[in-house]
């Protein structure tokens, strides 16, 4: 079985790492106002990490527009780099992504997403960061 080598830290540690949004959205499974993420304007080749452990997640060809407010992709890079469990918070139940290295909540999946998967990785831009590639 192939795993991803798992990083931990204490909850203070986190919090002289990440500024205030960053812990609140990643480490107490918050979420960020639909539309405040700049990712949208994000047109050149790259990749979306983690932005506590650095963890490549999403190739930039994968994003679309969803119309949601918030950065969505129909696939990880790999699906060793992400966990998702099932997320009944806020009466509703859904698929929570976390990064499977740092277990930074990142958003939730849906089945909503356009081909070739079907799926909308809808996640909150300040649990990532972009990394241009040329």
């Amino acid at each position: 079985m192939v795993t991803v080598e798992k990083i931990e830290k204490t909850e203070e540690e986190w919090k002289e790492l990440l500024t205030e949004q960053q812990y609140e959205i990643t480490t107490r499974h918050g979420t960020e106002y639909p539309g405040t993420c700049t990712f949208s304007e994000v047109h050149v080749p790259g990749i979306f990490q983690c932005v506590r452990c650095g963890t490549d997640l999403f190739r930039s060809v994968t994003k679309f527009e969803s119309g949601t407010g918030w950065p969505s992709y129909y696939e990880p890079i790999s699906p060793l780099n992400v966990i998702e469990k099932p997320d009944t918070s806020l009466g509703m139940v859904r698929t929570e992504v976390l990064c499977a290295r740092c277990g930074s909540h990142l958003g939730h999946v849906f089945d909503d997403g356009p081909p070739p998967t079907g799926k909308r990785y809808c996640m909150n831009g300040i649990a990532l960061k972009f990394t241009s590639v040329t």
